[in-house]
């Protein structure tokens, strides 16, 4: 897949949780969140999970077919949610998708009245770009919330919309 370098031709869909791409990332990021994850640190929605009614999932695609990226948006409680299942394809890594799929998130959830944004990710090499994109986002650390439990494996991150 070549992606190209810009949102031009970008779209993002909220209806295509069983399209077969879409089904077969989570199934990809399920799968590499259970490897290098520790079980009481991850925390990765099967798409099931994904399903419930207080869960948007987004695709991002370029053109009508190209997959670049999914991800998705809990509402915890009133006022907060939570970004879920953020996930670029592979083949789309480096040209933007997960800041444009980030940028959509923070919109939907000030559209539905959101005022806050929290997430839990990892820390391991492996979650570096995501940090990275977080905090470059506004995000800012802090503690658990939602029942999640802190962990030498986890950062918890926060941003006020």
């Amino acid at each position: 897949m070549a992606c190209v370098q810009s949102e031009t031709g970008w779209h993002i869909g909220d209806d295509e949780i069983d399209r077969p791409d879409v089904v077969a990332l989570l199934a990809h990021h399920l799968a590499e969140m259970r490897a290098d994850s520790p079980p009481e640190a991850c925390h990765v929605l099967p798409l099931e999970g994904l399903k419930q009614p207080k869960v948007r999932l987004f695709a991002l695609r370029d053109g009508a077919d190209i997959l670049l990226g999914v991800g998705a948006l809990k509402v915890i409680a009133p006022g907060h949610g939570e970004v879920k299942s953020m996930r670029t394809h592979p083949d789309a890594l480096g040209c933007g998708a997960g800041r444009a799929m980030l940028a959509h998130i923070v919109a939907a959830a000030r559209g539905a009245g959101l005022t806050r944004l929290t997430l839990e990710t990892g820390n391991s090499d492996l979650f570096v770009p995501a940090n990275r994109l977080y905090e470059s986002a506004g995000f800012v650390r802090c503690g658990p919330f939602g029942g999640y439990r802190d962990t030498p494996f986890t950062h918890f991150y926060t941003l006020q919309i």
